[in-house]
């Protein structure tokens, strides 16, 4: 898809001829290569970590790690390291991208949103990019033809920059849906339109500018639908009919998405984004066809992808391109953050069921990202060989659009969100498994704490009893296709599996891992009893949740300690009465589960992790009655 100029592959030339007349330094660049990709992939994941610690996009510490690797201290050069290669390889990541968020685009999640999305990939892109390339011709002073091309560039936003984003803004349901489809869908239409305006500018020196780009809308359009369904529904028919082993699903939708991708440019041009799209969405929406396995992988492999594609494009800018940026390239940033993405979403929303709290935060959301790196380095060479010489201030202004809108929303989108109302709360409640007297006994003694609880059990008996609690409740298996679509989780964090079958509890801390992490999962452990049999009768530990309360504390002892009239208590703890006075105080007659400290945060005793609750946290234990001394 992006070939890599001739001046780039010019030097990585002479670097190979080098290396082959001096073996010395050959191993030299073998091992300076080896390190900077051991960099690049250790600077992504500390990237990643830093952004889950902090609470903001990685994309903002992705772009920050790329500039001072590379235009502030010299120490990656990606055009040296990969090459000719280097272009490809980004081709081939955006391409996974891509993939991997299609397959979340099932149909029957957007009921009630398909207008609007819609509306915000067809006339809605017309009429942002048509504002951007405005402002470019205005403001920063292109000729109208580059203006147009930039314009098209930044119709696209994209998942690399809208998924990370919406894990922290957590905006409601209406806006995250509408905000992921976008990004999914008009990535590839944003580059097919990007595309035909380039095709228009140069095909109009030859004198036939209108019927070229038809004809090479035409082409693209047909070729990325046609391989897309065609390999999306092969797959599906494949992984539906059991014909491919389990263990290589993952690897042999790899290899279709790559080929696909190759296969539909080879046919072509510029046509593979949409292949990969549109076969991701036909495999997600067929029936029966079983796409979890394939997308946990896909999106840990699209996640190590995007740190390190966003550290390597950011590593290419050049410190004297963006010192030509002036106030000009603000003026540009400024209209497409508070003139074209408003006017773009207050028209496509027309008529819809948002509220004009989630339409405001719509228009406030819409960063750029890969899509627009890749096509403006991509174009600018390409340009630059045809004689546009203005054509290399494409990629700077594109990275400054970057992150102007990376940087502004990331650190305004939330407190937005939350000021508007439109913010799904903090994820501090708890989904239990089991309705039965011990999940009600600890259901209500968090709620009485102020945590949001939802108890889910498949007897009606028992959901009557929590429902009287005053308790959420829902009434059927947790792990059911019906629970998928209805059940709400809204605010929840922790799954607790606390029902007396087991087996139920270790499915349902599988199923929801996904959902809240390995850090949110926790399961009754076996009782001291069943421990002999355990290794040839029980799960295995790794498919377990974190061990609830201790080793040894089961359901069984539990309901046993409750029917003898223990009763879960909260105790707050002072200096005059701490952690240490209290389980000396309380020795064998309590098991400790909880304590929330004076953040209001809930903190669970756990067999594989210890805790020490501090001043002012509050303790909350099952506590049995005290033995009567006995008569005289």
């Amino acid at each position: 898809m992006l070939p890599c100029g001739v001046g780039m592959a010019q030097r990585a030339r002479d670097l190979a001829h080098c290396a082959s007349t001096h073996p010395h330094a050959r191993t030299r660049m073998n091992e300076h290569a080896l390190i900077a990709l051991a960099g690049i992939g250790l600077l992504g994941v500390a990237c990643q970590w830093l952004a889950w610690r902090a609470k903001l996009p990685a994309i903002l510490f992705l772009l920050i790690a790329g500039i001072l690797a590379g235009p502030v201290t010299g120490w990656l050069n990606p055009d040296r390291l990969f090459g000719d290669l280097l272009f490809p390889l980004v081709s081939l990541a955006v391409a996974v991208i891509l993939f991997e968020g299609s397959l979340t685009l099932k149909l029957d999640e957007i009921r009630g949103l398909e207008r609007v999305v819609r509306n915000l990939v067809s006339f809605g892109m017309l009429i942002s990019g048509t504002i951007s390339a405005a402002a470019a011709h205005w403001l920063f002073g292109f000729d109208w033809p580059l203006a147009a091309l930039f314009g098209a560039m930044m119709t696209v936003t994209g998942p690399t920059v809208i998924v990370p984003m919406l894990r922290t803004v957590r905006p409601n349901a209406a806006v995250a849906k509408a905000l992921r489809w976008e990004g999914i869908v008009i990535d590839p239409l944003g580059a097919l339109l990007a595309v035909l305006v380039f095709e228009f500018i140069i095909s109009s020196q030859a004198g036939d500018a209108l019927g070229h780009a038809a004809l090479v809308f035409a082409l693209i359009l047909g070729t990325g639908i046609a391989l897309g369904v065609a390999t999306g529904h092969l797959l599906g028919l494949l992984l539906r009919n059991y014909l491919i082993p389990e263990y290589l699903h993952n690897v042999v939708t790899l290899g279709l998405v790559f080929a696909v991708f190759a296969g539909a440019n080879a046919v072509a041009s510029e046509s593979g984004l949409l292949a990969v799209t549109v076969m991701g969405m036909w495999l997600t929406n067929m029936k029966r066809v079983p796409v979890e396995a394939i997308l946990d992988f896909k999106e840990s492999l699209s996640m190590f992808f995007i740190s390190g594609l966003f550290i390597i494009l950011a590593a290419r800018l050049h410190p004297g391109e963006m010192a030509l940026m002036g106030w000009g390239a603000l003026g540009v940033l400024a209209v497409m953050q508070l003139i074209a993405r408003p006017l773009k979403v207050a028209l496509a929303t027309v008529g819809s069921t948002l509220s004009w709290r989630e339409r405001v935060l719509l228009g406030w959301i819409g960063p750029r990202g890969i899509i627009a790196a890749a096509i403006s380095a991509l174009f600018a060479l390409r340009l630059q060989e045809h004689g546009y010489a203005e054509a290399k201030l494409l990629v700077p202004l594109t990275f400054l659009v970057i992150i102007g809108t990376v940087v502004l929303q990331s650190l305004t989108a939330r407190p937005l969100a939350r000021l508007l109302g439109v913010a799904e709360p903090e994820p501090r409640g708890v989904l239990i498994v089991g309705a039965n007297p011990v999940a009600r006994a600890i259901g209500r003694a968090l709620f009485k704490q102020g945590f949001p609880v939802i108890l889910a059990d498949s007897s009606w008996e028992h959901v009557s009893a929590a429902r009287m609690d005053g308790l959420s409740t829902y009434h059927g298996n947790p792990v059911s296709e019906h629970a998928d679509r209805r059940l709400d989780l809204v605010g929840i964090g922790h799954l607790f599996g606390l029902s007396p079958q087991r087996d139920l509890n270790v499915l349902a801390a599988r199923y929801y891992r996904r959902e809240f992490g390995d850090r949110g999962v926790f399961t009754l452990t076996a009782s001291l009893e069943d421990d002999q049999r355990e290794s040839k009768h029980g799960v295995a530990a790794e498919f377990h949740g974190r061990p609830l309360f201790g080793k040894g504390v089961s359901y069984r002892k539990l309901a046993e300690r409750l029917r003898q009239g223990a009763e879960i208590r909260a105790t707050t703890l002072s200096e005059q009465f701490d952690y240490a006075a209290w389980c000396a105080a309380n020795a064998e007659r309590a098991i400790a589960l909880f304590a929330i400290d004076p953040r209001g945060k809930l903190r669970i005793f756990t067999a594989d992790a210890e805790i020490k609750p501090g001043v002012g946290a509050v303790l909350l234990a099952l506590v049995s009655p005290e033995a009567k001394p006995p008569a005289a």
